[in-house]
């Protein structure tokens, strides 16, 4: 498996990890950031791909041995789902955010029986409600959710909160907490942006 750091430096390369601190990045919420994190981009580089699928094959066998489903968070989750099932050999399913109006009026796409132990893929956490409803929905339907294993977390204090409620486990292949490491070891920043990063993230703790 490639560690946190082959992780990153490819995450940085394929510009799915990006940082500005003349001019502020605006999330889709409206927040202006300094940084901006798209792990689509990184299903069209070929390599790094492979890389993160190996790692999430690598983790979801040592933490959720037990998983006979995968369950992708529609729809940032649902390409990373459909890899790691098809590299594992296993059946997948994935969650919409709300129950569809029109065909089949489905909130969950794909065949699955009641009882089979699912592993929720998502690409990116902040607070993690999108997730968690996915979990929600899972469970709903008599799914034993083992879990949900991710690319990377913000690791805000909002998300830890919303998977202790949901009684639901995170594990993610990198945390903020490893970027600001990374940045520091290989002095990307300087120590004002590093400050700077960290104040943000704080704020937006809050």
């Amino acid at each position: 498996m490639s560690n946190k750091k082959d992780i990153i430096k490819a995450l940085i390369q394929a510009e799915a990890i990006q940082l500005n601190f003349d001019k502020y990045f605006t999330w889709t919420s409206g927040i202006k950031s300094p940084i901006y994190c798209d792990m689509r981009l990184l299903t069209g580089d070929v390599e790094t791909r492979e890389m993160i699928i190996d790692a999430f094959i690598e983790s979801i066998q040592k933490n959720y041995p037990q998983t006979n489903l995968i369950a992708g968070v529609a729809s940032s989750g649902i390409s990373w789902a459909a890899m790691i099932a098809q590299k594992m050999q296993l059946p997948m399913v994935y969650v919409r955010s709300s129950t569809k109006e029109y065909g089949a009026g489905r909130q969950i796409e794909g065949s699955f029986n009641s009882g089979q132990k699912v592993l929720v893929i998502e690409d990116l956490i902040s607070t993690g409600s999108s997730c968690l409803n996915a979990v929600s929905v899972l469970k709903t339907i008599g799914l034993e959710v083992l879990g949900v294993q991710a690319i990377a977390t913000y690791e805000l204090q909002k998300s830890l909160v919303n998977f202790q409620k949901h009684n639901t486990t995170l594990k993610a292949l990198i945390s903020i907490k490893d970027l600001i490491d990374y940045f520091e070891s290989y002095h990307l920043f300087t120590t004002l942006e590093i400050d700077e990063l960290k104040k943000f993230l704080s704020i937006l703790d809050n």
